[in-house]
């Protein structure tokens, strides 16, 4: 199942970089407004090097874009990406209410009466 051309590489890329609470809040917090990752990095009990890193994640799966503003990198959040990963879901979550509705059919037939 491929939504808008969205891969199973792109997909697993994506929830890696979902995968983890750091980046969350990193994702969180640059979709509301850009920063620089001297600035995200001010805000965890972590090295400098360290939400380097977790940025370098969320860049390679697209969730954040990194444009040079000066000396510094501001870290921007790519909505496109999360529209595109809801859309996925939601392919998911279609299939899995057919299915549920397909086992309360048939256990709406076991519940009824036979007749002779």
């Amino acid at each position: 199942m491929v939504v808008d051309r969205f891969g199973d590489a792109d997909a697993d890329r994506v929830f890696h970089g979902l995968a983890d609470a750091t980046r969350r809040d990193i994702v969180e917090r640059v979709l509301r407004e850009p920063q620089s990752v001297s600035a995200l990095a001010r805000r965890y009990a972590m090295s400098f090097a360290a939400v380097q890193k977790h940025v370098a994640v969320l860049e390679r799966a697209g969730l954040v874009t990194k444009q040079r503003r000066g000396r510094e990198q501001l870290v921007r959040g790519n909505p496109d990406i999360l529209r595109t990963v809801a859309r996925l879901l939601e392919s998911y979550e279609q299939i899995w209410r057919y299915r549920a509705r397909a086992i309360e059919d048939i256990l709406a037939e076991d519940d009824t009466p036979e007749r002779t």
